[in-house]
């Protein structure tokens, strides 16, 4: 072949490649897709946690949701798609302005981080034409009789986080369950929660105590040795057993249990052996990179909230890349079924249960300095997926807004 013939093989394949590079920018410009995300957090005045170490940084949430534009962006340049993002802090009676300016100025794929009166508040306040990823509120009722088809959970329920401590609980054999719980109403909540726990998977409750709330208690020295006071004479002549489980989601004495109670137990749920979404010190499945991602961005570990945020987020993100496009309707079809899996760095893919678009998920249970495990435990089995061992089952749900119901 002489030299003449080379160059001009060189010249037609340079051409042909600079026409499919053409023709490949001009696809992309075409199909460019603009994806834009809000968070709305609901900030409310609270007394100081027990421990300064529980003070919320000021981009809670927001810093897991920066990450996750991050992500989400890294995939989408190759695609022609765009993700943006808008973090709104708004006090509790302002969620439903604040939607409604988000879902008027084009904004309809919304992360909301509050209660779950204020997440409902916002679904109802978005319409069917907006899709609403709760990443706070762990309410069940959102899951089922107030559940809404424009709702869904990255959240895990309070069964869901019961239900995975108690599977732990009886792995070990410490079945004889000693609970005690806070006087106010999320404390009563959480309570139910381990109660239906303990039945379903055959844990006795041997002593119920109530822990009341007299104010003061927390962040003060006089608070501190107060309760230190009254936890082991409150704890004294329980019935004989094998663990405590605290249900404390108010955060008033269960930090005050473990070294304080009379009986030399272990202590579980609201302190010492405490079920989450999230951990700094999980390190497996890859968990040790994504940390380090998240810590030089912010100079500080990862949060629950921070991490629900971030998977909301990475759900949009998966479901606009796999579908092509932005449309609530189409992410919510995609999410909810066979197809949608998200890689999270617990072990396995996470996906929806579309009979109330709660997120099937692995629970962590830590000691809040090591893992200890993580639920579902080996041995517990379900026809579907062993996720499902974690919360309400299908034929246990009320939700109509997805087309079934118990």
């Amino acid at each position: 072949m002489g030299k003449w013939e080379v160059s001009l093989r060189i010249s037609i394949w340079r051409s042909l490649l600079g026409g499919c590079l053409a023709l490949l920018v001009c696809t992309l410009a075409v199909q460019a897709v603009e994806v834009r995300t809000a968070v709305l957090r609901v900030d409310r005045e609270l007394p100081l946690p027990i421990s300064r170490l529980d003070i919320q940084p000021d981009n809670l949430g927001f810093a897991g949701a920066e990450l996750a534009t991050e992500d989400n962006q890294t995939t989408g340049t190759f695609l022609g798609m765009e993700f943006t993002l808008q973090t709104v802090v708004v006090p509790p009676d302002g969620v439903e302005e604040a939607v409604g300016n988000l879902v008027a100025a084009g904004t309809v794929l919304l992360v909301v981080l509050a209660s779950a009166d204020e997440t409902l508040a916002a679904a109802d306040s978005a319409g069917e034409g907006a899709l609403i990823l709760n990443a706070g509120a762990r309410d069940e009722a959102l899951r089922e009789a107030e559940c809404r088809a424009n709702l869904l959970h990255v959240a895990p329920s309070r069964q869901m986080l019961a239900d995975a401590l108690v599977q732990f609980l009886v792995w070990k054999q410490w079945k004889r369950v000693f609970l005690i719980q806070g006087s106010h109403a999320v404390d009563a909540l959480l309570a139910e929660a381990y109660r239906h726990a303990m039945r379903k998977f055959g844990s006795e409750i041997v002593d119920e105590r109530v822990f009341v709330d007299t104010g003061g208690a927390r962040r003060t020295d006089t608070g501190h040795v107060l309760v230190q006071r009254q936890i082991p004479t409150f704890t004294q002549e329980a019935e004989d057993h094998d663990v405590i489980v605290a249900a404390d989601e108010a955060d008033v004495f269960a930090a005050y249990l473990p070294f304080h109670v009379w009986e030399p137990r272990p202590v579980a749920g609201s302190a010492g052996l405490m079920p989450v979404t999230w951990h700094p010190a999980l390190e497996a499945w890859g968990a040790t990179q994504f940390q380090r991602r998240f810590e030089r961005l912010t100079g500080r570990g990862m949060r629950e909230e921070d991490y629900q945020v971030w998977l909301a987020l990475r759900v949009i993100g998966e479901a606009v890349t796999r579908t092509g496009s932005a449309d609530p309707a189409a992410i919510r079809d995609y999410v909810l079924s066979d197809a949608f899996e998200l890689a999270a760095f617990k072990g396995q893919k996470l996906t929806f249960r579309d009979w109330n678009g709660q997120m099937r998920q692995p629970v962590l249970l830590t000691d809040r300095h090591i893992m200890v495990s993580v639920s579902p435990q080996d041995g517990f089995l379900h026809q579907v997926s062993p996720l499902d061992t974690l919360g309400r089952d299908r034929p246990e749900t009320d939700c109509t807004a997805f087309g079934g119901g118990g």
